[in-house]
C-alpha cells in the first residue's frame, strides 16, 4: 500500500512538472513582455514624465533643464505617425522632409538641436534608457545648446510604438 501511495505522489509530481507555466511567465520563469498600451489621456503624463527624466539626466551632466515646447511636440507627432505609415524608423518623412523641415513647418522659432527616433514595444522609460546608451542619441538629450524638448509617439494597433524626441535651442 505504501508503495502505491509513493507511486501516485511521484506520478502527480511528474505531471505537475509537465503543466505549462502560469500565463505571463515564460518557460525560463521570467515575465513575458506585455504590450504597453497608451491612451490619449496619457499624453501629458508621459510627456512630463520624460521631461522630468531628461532634466534629471541633464542635471547630473551639469546642463540646464529643458522646457516642453508645443511646436516641437507637434513636429514629433507628425514624424511618429509618418514613420508608422512608412513602416520604418528613419529621419526622413514620406514627403522627403528632414527634421529641420518639420520643425520649421510648426513655426518653432529656435534651431533644431537633434531628433531621436525609436520603433519599439517598450514604454517611454525603456526608450529613454536605450537612447542614453548610444553616444549620438545621448548627445541630443544632453546637448548644452538644447533648451526645449518635444516628445510624441504613434502606437499601431499591434502595440508597436513609434517614438520621436526633438530638442531645440
Amino acid at each position: 500500500m505504501t508503495r502505491h501511495l509513493i507511486l501516485v505522489f511521484v506520478s502527480l509530481f511528474a505531471l505537475a512538472a509537465c503543466t505549462p507555466p502560469p500565463s505571463g511567465v515564460g518557460p525560463d520563469g521570467s515575465p513575458l513582455p506585455q504590450v504597453y498600451r497608451i491612451k490619449a489621456s496619457d499624453t501629458a503624463k508621459i510627456q512630463f514624465r520624460v521631461l522630468d527624466s531628461v532634466n534629471a539626466l541633464r542635471a547630473g551632466a551639469g546642463q540646464p533643464p529643458l522646457q516642453l515646447d508645443s511646436n516641437l511636440n507637434a513636429a514629433a507627432a507628425t514624424h511618429s505617425r509618418d514613420m508608422s505609415v512608412q513602416n520604418r524608423p528613419w529621419h526622413f518623412g514620406s514627403d522627403g522632409s528632414s527634421p529641420l523641415d518639420r520643425v520649421a513647418r510648426t513655426g518653432y522659432s529656435g534651431q533644431l538641436v537633434g531628433e531621436n527616433i525609436s520603433e519599439t514595444y517598450e514604454d517611454e522609460t525603456a526608450t529613454l534608457a536605450a537612447w542614453m546608451e548610444l553616444p549620438e542619441t545621448r548627445d541630443i538629450i544632453l546637448s548644452e545648446r538644447a533648451r526645449n524638448l518635444g516628445l510624441s509617439w504613434h502606437q499601431d494597433r499591434n502595440g508597436k510604438i513609434w517614438w520621436t524626441l526633438i530638442t531645440g535651442t
